[in-house]
């Protein structure tokens, strides 16, 4: 047990650097964010897997100690507990008196009678009767015990535990997930091609993915206008239209952050927003060589002033085109006139461009958010551009024009079989923690036997492993209750000890 808790305690503070950093598998534009805002530190951080914290092998290690682990100390637990349920409580001690609870009263009954009245006043424990050691004085004597609920509680939340760290090896062999950016008024189809980030269990092949398609039909993202939660998002709503086949009929679903579409298994998750300003690119002669909506990456969640690229490789000549554009969804002037926006909806949407025109470089793998620029010659920066806005590039290079913008979501599809037992798992995990933390065990025991005077000696005692003040009164209730049963006359508590 002390190295389940320390390996436990290993496992939380792996979970730290999940928690601080963006993790790809929630929001790969995120980590992108943070590799363009740290690009020193970023890449080291991804060389020991602080990026991918639940998916990286020291993780799993962890993990996989700590299964071991928790096996080794909860199934002889389990074992050892069975064997106390099916044994019998503890034999009635020599010494009552050293009990934390003892009472002691006398009473014309019988030993046995006495014994009878006991069983029934300990109704509810689980009872044992001592032969009688001294045929003399007639000594006999109950045990009795209750509260086994209390370890078996605490020995189904362990093996609860052990079932939810299997579903969850279980989800990650037979289940997968993947992200994508998707904009308002296009489609996505579930293929490996269509992801941006794709993380397949071991044992699930690209055949395996279920046929859904769906089409983001509508978006809407409202944010809170005044007070001191100003700016924070609201709520965020889309309209999508899907089909479970090819084949299959069209549905519809509103999804929602908290409402995710599922689809034959899996679950299609809306994790975010951001803006894809839409841009069309005229050559030096005139004719249409871009035309599309961008997604950018924002800086932040309180302006979601955005950063993004615009690469155009094929211009007709020799020379490419490209941008690094920020847009502004509430532009604003700060005190030193600089640009920015004051609010993340588009109540004043602007964008600037910065213009390059050589050799893009392309050739060679790149991420679509980065321009590389060493090939290539500056051109010059646009004015404040809003939509409809055309700029004129230098030297007849062409021109770009603002057209607008769409909203695009961020999403994420996770397709986990064991998702149903993990939830039973936990849920009988919860049972067993509140039997752990509620039931109380004690013991208690009555012997009877017969005085020096003819009269029957009753002594009642008591143990609890909890709380010993609850289980005084109780001790002393069971006294009360079988001395009122014996009693011939109003008896005296004086001779009552505890």
């Amino acid at each position: 047990m002390r190295t389940a808790l320390i390996l436990l305690f290993l496992l939380a503070i792996g979970a730290i650097p999940g928690s601080v950093l963006p993790q790809r598998g929630v929001s790969v534009d995120q980590v992108t964010n943070y590799f363009l805002d740290h690009p020193d530190i970023a890449p080291w951080l991804d060389r020991f897997y602080l990026f991918d914290v639940y998916t990286s092998p020291w993780y799993a290690a962890i993990y996989l100690l700590l299964f071991v682990s928790l096996t080794g100390c909860v199934l002889p637990r389990a074992m050892a507990h069975y064997r106390t349920m099916r044994g019998r409580p503890p034999k009635t001690p020599r010494n009552l008196n050293r009990m934390p609870y003892c009472a002691r009263f006398t009473t014309d009954k019988a030993p046995d009678a006495v014994l009878e009245h006991a069983r029934s006043v300990l109704k509810g424990y689980r009872m044992e009767t001592d032969a009688p050691a001294d045929a003399a004085t007639c000594t006999s004597s109950i045990a009795a015990e209750k509260g086994y609920l209390r370890e078996t509680g605490n020995v189904v939340f362990h093996l609860a535990l052990l079932a939810i760290l299997l579903a969850v090896a279980a989800g990650s062999f037979y289940g997968y997930r993947g992200n994508m950016l998707v904009v308002e008024g296009t489609g996505f189809a579930n293929g490996v091609p269509s992801y941006d980030a794709y993380y397949p269990g071991t044992a699930v092949n690209a055949g395996d993915l279920q046929p859904f398609s769906f089409n983001v039909d509508d978006f809407k993202a409202t944010f809170i206008e005044g007070g001191k939660l100003s700016g924070q998002a609201d709520s965020y709503a889309a309209d999508l239209s899907y089909k479970e086949a090819p084949d299959a009929p069209e549905k519809h679903h509103k999804l929602e952050v908290n409402e995710p579409l599922s689809v034959d298994g899996a679950q299609v998750y809306l994790l975010g927003h951001g803006y894809a300003p839409e841009f069309e690119v005229t050559n030096a002669d005139g004719d249409v060589v871009f035309d599309q909506a961008v997604p950018f990456l924002y800086r932040d969640t309180f302006s979601f002033t955005s950063d993004g690229v615009i690469k155009v490789p094929d211009t007709g000549d020799d020379d490419q085109l490209g941008f690094s554009a920020v847009f502004y969804p509430s532009a604003a002037k700060t005190p030193q006139g600089e640009l920015t926006s004051d609010f993340p909806d588009t109540r004043d949407p602007v964008v600037t461009l910065q213009a390059y025109q050589g050799d893009l470089g392309m050739r060679s793998p790149q991420s679509v958010y980065q321009l590389y620029t060493e090939k290539m010659d500056e051109l010059g920066e646009s004015p404040e551009m809003r939509p409809g806005d055309t700029w004129k590039l230098p030297d007849g290079a062409g021109s770009v024009t603002f057209k607008g913008y769409r909203d695009y979501l961020s999403m994420q599809v996770n397709s986990n079989p064991a998702r149903i037992p993990a939830l039973l798992a936990a849920s009988v995990a919860v049972v067993g923690l509140l039997a752990a933390l509620f039931v109380r065990p004690r013991r208690a025991w009555v012997r009877a036997k017969r005085g020096d005077d003819g009269r029957t000696v009753v002594e009642v005692a008591g143990l609890s492993k909890t709380d010993a003040a609850w289980a005084t009164a109780e001790f002393h209730r069971i006294a009360r209750t079988l001395r009122d049963r014996l009693r011939d006359a109003p008896a005296n508590d004086a001779g009552m000890k505890e």
